[in-house]
């Protein structure tokens, strides 16, 4: 077998076919775009090359057929800040073969430890957790939703084999327009808004520049406790987000929470853009573009992707977070445009809001696993700590 890296449209090409082998009998997989994958490795598209490196290899048996990928990547800022020295590795793809995936993964180790790692987290993104990120443990019987990893099941095997150890789990969760919402969430409402200055708005696109500050403020102060990698949000940054989902965004499943004029609480809700995309087998050209338009006009997506749910510390357990849930229930539900919603994804490091999702549904539709592999064994393998 020969491991080469990826340099060259040639064996770009090779990188993004290669999972068509893998998945050509499988009926649930949904082709990620192209230019999804492409923006990873792109260093004029991908703003972690700023504090950051990346590669990516394709491995051919000898008849010179590929059989399996990987990419492996350095964020630094997330690196360091952990005892051991941590990178990660992402888009792999293997036939069912323990040596073949032993190679992938020995190949990514040693790139990493030659540039002072000693550890690999994966399968990761070299970007946000949001995208490309986990291996998929449960939920195979259904589409992915877009720009979440989908795998075989024997992947898990492979991972765990090499000496992979689960260091968080994932998960997304499923709530229906008929999903009965618990009393208790309405109470919880009706006494936050009767008794404090709260209120809920929906985001208005003619007022971009307003809710741009709002969404940075929020971000920057939501997890800023508890994600220690959190590079805060300029305003532009906030603004970039904003046009590039011009084409989809729906501002009726954005909702600002505020307590007077200090905004406190975000939920960013979009389609789910793979009903759309199951269509397109991974390009985006202009014929794609058109089709997508037609589509969404059409009415093809009826299902909401939860992108984003936080609030301000201060402003926790007020109940706050009934008033963003039942703000976007009463935009489903009266609309009549949606009829169903995924709240993704939610670490199992994070207990208060495994207990909101737990306390509006009980359906959990996908779990991902995040691994850690240390390249000594001297070093102490710990979960990931628990965020209160």
């Amino acid at each position: 077998m020969q491991i080469v890296e990826v340099k060259g449209k040639k064996l770009v090409r090779d990188f993004l076919d290669f999972p068509h082998t893998i998945y050509k009998n499988d009926s649930n997989w949904i082709c990620p775009l192209e230019k999804d994958i492409e923006s990873v490795f792109d260093s004029s598209r991908n703003p972690f090359f700023e504090f950051g490196i990346a590669t990516r290899w394709i491995l051919f048996n000898r008849e010179k057929k590929p059989v399996g990928r990987i990419a492996a990547f350095i964020n630094r800022v997330v690196a360091y800040s952990y005892p051991q020295p941590t990178g990660g590795i992402g888009f792999f793809e293997c036939i069912n073969d323990k040596a073949v995936s032993t190679l992938l993964f020995d190949t990514a180790r040693q790139w990493l430890a030659e540039r002072g790692m000693e550890a690999m987290d994966g399968p990761i993104n070299f970007g946000e957790r949001d995208r490309f990120w986990g291996l998929l443990v449960n939920g195979f019987n259904t589409n992915p939703i877009y720009q979440m990893n989908y795998n075989p099941p024997w992947y898990k095997e492979l991972f765990e084999d090499y000496g992979f150890k689960n260091y968080f789990e994932q998960y997304v969760y499923g709530l229906s327009r008929d999903t009965v919402i618990p009393e208790l969430v309405y109470r919880h409402y009706e006494r936050l808004t009767r008794d404090r200055d709260y209120k809920f708005m929906h985001l208005d696109l003619s007022r971009k520049e307003k809710f741009a500050t709002d969404f940075m403020y929020i971000y920057n102060n939501a997890w800023k406790d508890s994600h220690k990698d959190l590079k805060p949000m300029t305003q532009q940054q906030v603004m970039d987000i904003f046009k590039s989902l011009k084409p989809i965004i729906d501002p009726e499943l954005v909702i600002f929470a505020y307590h007077g004029e200090e905004p406190v609480a975000l939920f960013v809700g979009i389609p789910e853009m793979n009903a759309i995309f199951r269509h397109f087998n991974g390009k985006l050209g202009w014929k794609e573009k058109l089709k997508f338009l037609y589509l969404r006009w059409k009415g093809e997506c009826t299902k909401v992707q939860g992108l984003v749910f936080g609030i301000v510390p201060a402003h926790r357990n007020k109940g706050v977070e009934s008033g963003l849930i039942l703000s976007i229930r009463k935009a489903i539900v009266s609309r009549r445009k949606y009829d169903y919603i995924y709240l993704a994804w939610i670490g199992d490091f994070n207990p208060r809001m495994l207990r909101i999702a737990e306390i509006l549904t009980r359906e959990k539709i996908y779990t991902l696993v995040t691994y850690r592999f240390m390249f000594s064994n001297e070093i102490e393998f710990t979960r990931h700590p628990v965020i209160e």
